[in-house]
């Protein structure tokens, strides 16, 4: 592969340390600003149809409009009460974006949106660096075009920040070996750290790929080597223990409990329930324990807490990335870019140590295979839409070797290897889109004939007569391309909410899943709809016109469901607590506190019903409270709602 001829300019092919540089062809800022207009576009038109999307994060939102504290802890309430069971990164920009231009779902989604923007016109610019404009821009249309990441993108889960920091990382590394930089490899821990501040471990997965590729191909001697990545590495504790310290060093009494965490510390939750609990299906914490033995308790006719398997994602193995579940998301690609990869790492073999093409190779594709492979295997808690953190890898592995394997078509091997990688996404694309039979049927027939008619051109040489190969590279492009941008742009067009949305047209994207498994929900009776962990709850509108009247307390309400409290907190503007945080299982408050904020006066009411995030939350701490509450206050009927004014208490 890297004795074929350059495409573009001899820069692509030089060693890395080389320093010549050559105009670029007229055509690529065009192209660039182009495929940056159109990300945008596709990212953040008609950005509020997904109103509040996953409302336990926007409540957090919310409160950090109206507390710092609350911002910088990530707390569920302005009164600082419990945290969200994850880092508080995302939670600062949205927060800050809604303090600036004021709370709403336009406000508090475009920063990811934002983020999407800058992800693509990221890894276009690290692709192009060690393998040209054409490959640069090839990966960043392949990750603009993933529906997962249109949908994440749009959306204010932490995964959209956490692809821009993976990919800013990558970019670090990227301007790392071209002189064996350390400043650059330093800022590439710094991005790393900060995704830790993110979404915690799930930061680290692209870390064996940037210490391989660093150790490989820098141009340097293998103990300056070394001691930079020991540099970078402190650079990751710096940047991401800086925050995890002051949380430490806070007083426990002054600040909210970390949602998750068994102790109350970030660390047993970032190694416990957000981390090693999540590869061995061992949670500790967030009452994962008791949502998991909760699902087998349930009624008959809950199928849809049954179906998730093992960690509500499925039955591990190597299959689960293409499965029904988890294949339209984000593995419309992924053949093509697996044996790209093989393909590249073979033609590259006796390349010298610091060729860029193997480089690359190593780099994307290293993210791509230890990002699969985790997400394949891991026992523990996963959703489909975690394989946004894949997008990227997938996206710069085929881009790159697609682009080199175009160059090197002169040889039959590599212009069979092309062809197989067309062939087999074509036939990926059609069963995808088969998932669907009845929208769009036409786009299916239009790749399969598209693709057929490239394979074969490419397999007799049609490419390499001057005046066909434009006709044949665009042919296959659109073949390999067009399921997975109608998919995007559907996904796009879709309305989404809750804690598990899944990408593709409405008829996809209003499946029930579960937890994130394949079964058809079936509702229990008496069970509450969607949200965070596959529920959604819709707050009643006479209990919102009932806490919209009280001005005066604290909290206007507390709810055993974090779902339910964020549906009314958003309603009605008015802070409420979320009693156990996300599961309903952590000690926040506790009943001795509960009952010191009632005898204070500093809580009005008490909205009863609903669960945890998970179905433990009726357990622990908000089952006791719910008790106590029960035992001690008055009732009302508020529009079906059973509501607890605790201004009241019974009569002995």
């Amino acid at each position: 592969m890297t004795s074929a001829p350059a495409l573009t300019s001899p820069r692509a092919t030089e060693p890395l340390t080389g320093k010549t540089t050559v105009a670029r062809p007229r055509w690529v800022r065009p192209s660039v600003a182009a495929l940056l207009l159109a990300t945008a576009l596709l990212y953040l038109w008609n950005l509020s149809i997904n109103g509040w999307g996953n409302n336990f994060y926007a409540m957090a939102v919310q409160a950090g409009t109206e507390s710092w504290k609350a911002l910088f802890f990530g707390s569920l309430d302005p009164g600082n009460v419990v945290t969200v069971d994850k880092p508080p990164l995302s939670l600062w920009l949205m927060g800050l974006s809604g303090r600036i231009f004021g709370f709403s779902s336009w406000s508090m989604l475009v920063p990811d949106a934002l983020a999407g923007v800058a992800s693509v016109g990221l890894l276009y610019l690290a692709v192009r660096r060690l393998s040209g404009p054409g490959a640069g821009l090839l990966a960043g249309s392949a990750l603009a075009l993933t529906p997962v990441a249109a949908m994440m993108f749009r959306y204010n889960n932490p995964d959209a920040l956490l692809v821009l920091l993976l990919v800013a990382g990558g970019y670090c590394v990227v301007r790392a070996l071209d002189k064996a930089s350390t400043k650059w490899l330093l800022l590439a821990g710094v991005a790393i750290g900060f995704g830790f501040l993110d979404k915690m471990l799930q930061a680290f997965l692209v870390l064996p790929a940037f210490l391989l590729v660093y150790l490989v191909a820098a141009p340097t001697s293998l103990g300056r080597r070394i001691w930079q990545l020991l540099a970078a590495a402190g650079a990751v504790v710096v940047s991401a223990g800086w925050w995890v310290a002051a949380v430490a060093f806070w007083p426990a009494s002054d600040r909210p409990y970390i949602s998750g965490s068994t102790d109350n510390s970030v660390l047993e939750l970032a190694f416990g329930y957000n981390g090693l609990g999540r590869i061995f299906g061992n949670e500790r914490g967030g009452g994962a324990r008791d949502a998991a033995r909760a699902v087998t308790e349930l009624p008959a006719g809950a199928e849809m807490y049954r179906g998730g398997g093992p960690g509500f994602g499925g039955a591990t193995g190597i299959t689960r990335l293409f499965s029904s579940e988890f294949g339209t998301e984000a593995s419309w690609l992924l053949p093509a870019a697996l044996i790209g990869l093989v393909a590249g790492l073979w033609f590259t073999r006796r390349a010298p140590r610091t060729d860029r093409t193997r480089a690359a190779l190593l780099l994307w594709g290293g993210w791509m295979v230890v990002t699969a492979v985790v997400f394949s295997y891991m026992s523990g808690i996963i959703h489909p839409y975690y394989t946004v953190a894949l997008a990227p890898g997938i996206a710069g592995t085929l881009a790159v070797s697609t682009r080199e394997l175009w160059r090197g078509r002169g040889n039959i091997a590599a212009r069979a290897v092309l062809a197989v990688m067309l062939a087999v996404t074509v036939a990926w694309s059609f069963v995808m889109l088969a998932h669907t039979p009845s929208w769009q049927p036409w786009i299916r027939y239009t790749v399969l004939v598209l693709g057929v008619v490239a394979v074969f051109a490419l397999l007799f040489g049609a490419d390499r007569i001057r005046r066909f190969a434009p006709a044949v590279a665009i042919a296959g492009l659109v073949a390999a391309l067009l399921g997975t941008t109608s998919f995007t742009v559907a996904t796009a067009a879709t309305r989404h909410s809750g804690g598990t949305p899944s990408a593709g047209p409405a008829a996809v994207a209003s499946k029930a899943r579960g937890f994130g498994g394949g079964a058809r929900m079936e509702r229990p009776p008496g069970a509450l709809q969607g949200g965070r962990g596959g529920f959604e709850e819709n707050a009643n509108a006479q209990v919102i016109a009932l806490l919209k009247a009280d001005t005066t307390t604290k909290w206007a309400a507390a709810q055993p469901s974090a779902n339910a409290a964020a549906s009314l907190a958003l309603g009605s503007g008015r802070p409420v607590i979320a009693i156990g945080g996300f599961s309903g299982s952590d000690p926040a408050p506790t009943l001795a506190q509960f009952q010191q904020y009632v005898a204070d006066g500093q809580v009005h009411y008490y909205v009863a019903g609903g669960r945890g995030g998970g179905p433990g939350g009726s357990r622990g701490t908000a089952g006791s409270i719910t008790t106590w509450v029960e035992q001690h206050f008055t009732s009302l009927n508020v529009g079906g709602t059973t509501v607890y004014d605790l201004t009241k208490p019974l009569s002995r």
